[in-house]
């Protein structure tokens, strides 16, 4: 072989190693999907959902892990400790990683230092529901009333310092209506505590108070979403009641800063992937969970969004846990 050939054939694979973007190589060992709440809730519904299409795709066995504790933030602390030659990630959502940071002196991790974004996989909206007992049926009208009668001026939420709360707070602020906040222990005694009349109105996540609208024991009078909601389509939006405001919440997986980036890039395009896979979207909409499909920079930019959103919230709020 002449010198010659030897140099082009020596040019050319030296460009195609440069040149083309290196495959991503075969994940080894289980993958653990961290939830930081108990079984049978939303975040851990979507962790599962995701579980049954992800391991078959990347060929690994995929394990979803509660870890309960400290309002989700004992979870944080624990997956920002995985060994980069583990695969590990949280799925997290606006209370472990927006909230938590900004009210709490030590939570003991970084959203930003401890954590690397990966895929959002969910987002749910907000509702304001009233008693059967509460004569108004319009958002409005539920404005004029409690102005009309500041000593009922009272609104349940499922947790002090839950985002219902804050969404709370964000609304009587627009509305220029100051309310007291009840937090109770989950959404259940407050569903009770609304439907029997020991408190006017709610502030929860929409998915939550619909069932019992649908029942007919409350009255669902809005929801923060930009569009109405597939699931009630008669429910006007905050903007169409005449308040103009929105706001969402969601689930979305993070990965122990730890991780290279070529495996957070592989992980996020997988579960994006199977956020697009047609069943994946029946189950979450039959679920009443609206499905996200986003990659690791989409993710991003949709976290920094929220914090500018809600940061001045929470701190303009003076909440002390």
């Amino acid at each position: 072989m002449t010198t010659r050939r030897r140099l082009l054939l020596a040019t050319a694979s030296l460009a195609t190693c440069v040149g083309l973007p290196a495959q991503a190589q075969p994940l080894e060992g289980p993958l653990r999907l961290v939830v930081p709440y108990a079984p049978g809730g939303s975040t851990d519904r979507v962790a599962r959902l995701v579980a049954d299409k992800l391991g078959p795709k990347l060929g690994i066995t995929v394990i979803v892990e509660n870890k309960t504790g400290a309002g989700g933030r004992l979870a944080a602390q624990q997956v920002k400790n995985t060994p980069p030659n583990q695969n590990a990630l949280l799925l997290g959502n606006p209370a472990v990683m927006v909230v938590a940071p900004l009210v709490f002196k030590d939570t003991g991790y970084d959203p930003d230092k401890d954590y690397q974004p990966v895929a959002q996989a969910s987002s749910y909206e907000f509702g304001v529901a009233v008693g059967a007992g509460v004569p108004v049926r319009e958002l409005n009208h539920l404005l004029a009333w409690l102005r009309a009668n500041p000593a009922q001026a009272n609104f349940g939420v499922p947790a002090t310092g839950s985002l219902p709360h804050f969404f709370g707070l964000m609304v009587g602020e627009k509305a220029g209506v100051k309310a007291q906040v009840v937090g109770y222990r989950g959404s259940g005694p407050l569903a009770a505590d609304l439907i029997g009349g020991q408190v006017p109105m709610a502030f929860d996540t929409f998915d939550t108070l619909l069932p019992q609208h649908e029942a007919g024991k409350i009255r669902i009078l809005a929801v923060s979403s930009a569009k109405r909601s597939p699931f009630a389509p008669g429910i006007p939006t905050f903007r169409e009641a005449g308040l103009d405001i929105t706001a969402d919440g969601w689930n979305a997986f993070f990965a122990p800063a730890s991780m290279p980036a070529a495996r957070v890039q592989q992980l996020g395009n997988a579960i994006r992937e199977v956020m697009q896979d047609p069943e994946t979207v029946r189950r979450f909409q039959e679920a009443r969970m609206a499905p996200v499909a986003a990659s690791p920079a989409q993710t991003r930019a949709m976290l920094d969004a929220y914090r500018a959103q809600w940061a001045p919230v929470v701190q303009k709020s003076g909440y002390q846990p």
